[in-house]
C-alpha cells in the first residue's frame, strides 16, 4: 500500500459515521441562505415593480441584506462566543425565518428594506459556525475541503434553488419566492436537530478574546481581501437579468436556466478550490483572484454575444473557488478567535455584495451599459490582489 493510499485510509477512518447526514444538514442551510441571498438579484425587476421603485433603486434591497450580514456576523459571534455550536445554528435559523417571513409580507420599499436587513443578520455567522463544525469533524489535512463542502450548499443554490425560486417568483409573484425560502429554513432546522452533533464552544473563547481578532493586521488585511475580492462578481450578478435580456438579447424566460449555468460553475469551482487550498493555500488565493479579474474583463468585452456570454458566465462561477480558500486562511490565522474570524469572512463577502451592487448601480445610472459592471469588478479584483500581496509581506516581516 502506498503512503498516499495509507493517508487516505487514515483520513476516512478518522471521520465519524454521522459525518454525511451532518454535512447534508449544514449544506441544506447553505442552500436556503444562498437561495435567499441570490434570488432577489435575479428578481430585481419584479421587486422594483412590486414596491414602486426603479431597478437601480431596488439594488438597495441587495445592499440592505449585505448590511445585515456585515453587522450580524461579528455581533452574533461576539455575543454568542460561549454558546454550543448546535444551539447557535438553531438560533441563526430562527432569525432567518423571521427575516423571510417579514420579506414575504412587506408592503413597500421601507418595509422590504428592513426585512432584507433582518434576513441578512444570521448569514455570515451561519457559514462561519457551520465551517467550524465541519472542520472539527475531520482531520486537519481535509479542513479546506470540508469547508468547501459546507459552502457547496451556497453553490448548489445557484444550480437549483435560485433558478427554481426565480421561476416561481416570476410566475406566482415575488412574495412566493420568500415563502419558499422560509419553508426550506424550517426543514433545515429539523435536520440540524436530528443530524448535527452537539459540539461545545471553545472553553477558552470569550467575547473579549473574539474581539481581540480585530487587532491582528493579518486578519484585517484578509478581511479587506474578501471585502473587495468578490465585488466584481456581485456587480455583475446584481444586474445580470437586464444585462442578458437588454444587451445580450436572451428572452426573460431563459434567465433561470442561464443562472443554472452560473451555479454549475460555482459548484465545480467550490470543489476544485477546496482541494487546491489544501495543497497550496496562498498560491491558490492569488491564482483565483487573477482568474476573477480576467473573467470580469471578458464579460464586459464579449457579453454582447450569446455564446461567449454563456461561456464567460460559467467561468465567472468558477471564481467561487476563492471562498473555501479564504475561509481556511482566515481560520488558520485566527488563533482563539475562531468564531469571529470565521464569521468575518462572510461579512466581508457581503461587503463585496454591497460594494458591487452599489458601484454597479452607480456606473449604470451614470450612463454605463448593463455589462459595464465587469469593469467595476476588474478594479476591485486588482485591489484585492494588492491587499493579498501586502498580507504576504506582513506575514514575512512578522516571522523575521
Amino acid at each position: 500500500m502506498s503512503n498516499d493510499t495509507f493517508t487516505i485510509e487514515q483520513e476516512k477512518a478518522s471521520q465519524p459515521k454521522s459525518l454525511l447526514p451532518a454535512m447534508l444538514a449544514l449544506g441544506a442551510g447553505g442552500l436556503c441562505i444562498g437561495t435567499g441571498e441570490f434570488s432577489p438579484m435575479s428578481l430585481l425587476p419584479d421587486l422594483a415593480k412590486g414596491t414602486g421603485v426603479s431597478v437601480p433603486s431596488a439594488g438597495g434591497y441587495i445592499s440592505a441584506y449585505a448590511a445585515g450580514v456585515v453587522i450580524g456576523a461579528p455581533a452574533i459571534a461576539i455575543l454568542c462566543a460561549k454558546w454550543p455550536r448546535k444551539h447557535l445554528l438553531l438560533l441563526l435559523l430562527a432569525i432567518a425565518l423571521l427575516g423571510y417571513g417579514l420579506s414575504a409580507t412587506a408592503w413597500n420599499y421601507s418595509s422590504l428594506m428592513v426585512a432584507r436587513f433582518v434576513s441578512g443578520l444570521p448569514h455570515g455567522a451561519w457559514y462561519g459556525v457551520a465551517a467550524l463544525v465541519a472542520a472539527s469533524m475531520v482531520s486537519p489535512s481535509l479542513k479546506a475541503r470540508y469547508i468547501g463542502y459546507v459552502m457547496l450548499g451556497l453553490a448548489i443554490a445557484n444550480v437549483a434553488g435560485v433558478p427554481l425560486v426565480t421561476w416561481v417568483g416570476q410566475t406566482m409573484g415575488w412574495r412566493s419566492s420568500f415563502f419558499i425560502v422560509a419553508a426550506g429554513i424550517v426543514l433545515t432546522a429539523i435536520m440540524v436537530i436530528f443530524f448535527v452533533p452537539s459540539i461545545a464552544a471553545n472553553e477558552n473563547s470569550t467575547p473579549l478574546k473574539e474581539l481581540g481578532a480585530l487587532r491582528s493586521p493579518q486578519i484585517l488585511i484578509t478581511f479587506g481581501v474578501a471585502s473587495v475580492g468578490f465585488a466584481g462578481m456581485f456587480a455583475v450578478y446584481s444586474f445580470i437579468t437586464p444585462a442578458l435580456t437588454e444587451i445580450t438579447g436572451f428572452p426573460l424566460s431563459y434567465i433561470p436556466w442561464i443562472l443554472v449555468l452560473w451555479g454549475v460553475g460555482m459548484v465545480t469551482g467550490n470543489v476544485i478550490g477546496g482541494r487546491l487550498a489544501d495543497k497550496a493555500l496562498i498560491p491558490s488565493i492569488f491564482a483565483m483572484l487573477c482568474w476573477n479579474l480576467i473573467m470580469l474583463a471578458l464579460f464586459s468585452l464579449f457579453a454582447e454575444l450569446k455564446l461567449p456570454a454563456l461561456i464567460i458566465i460559467f467561468l465567472l462561477g468558477n471564481g467561487f473557488a476563492l471562498v473555501p480558500a479564504l475561509q481556511s486562511h482566515m481560520m488558520n490565522i485566527a488563533g482563539e478567535a475562531q468564531t469571529l474570524a470565521s464569521s468575518l469572512t462572510h461579512s466581508a463577502f457581503n461587503i463585496s455584495n454591497a460594494i458591487g451592487a452599489a458601484f454597479g448601480g452607480l456606473v449604470i445610472s451614470s450612463g454605463g451599459s448593463w455589462i459595464s459592471t465587469g469593469w467595476v469588478g476588474v478594479i476591485f479584483s486588482a485591489i484585492a490582489i494588492l491587499l493579498m500581496w501586502l498580507s504576504v509581506l506582513n506575514n514575512r516581516r512578522s516571522q523575521k
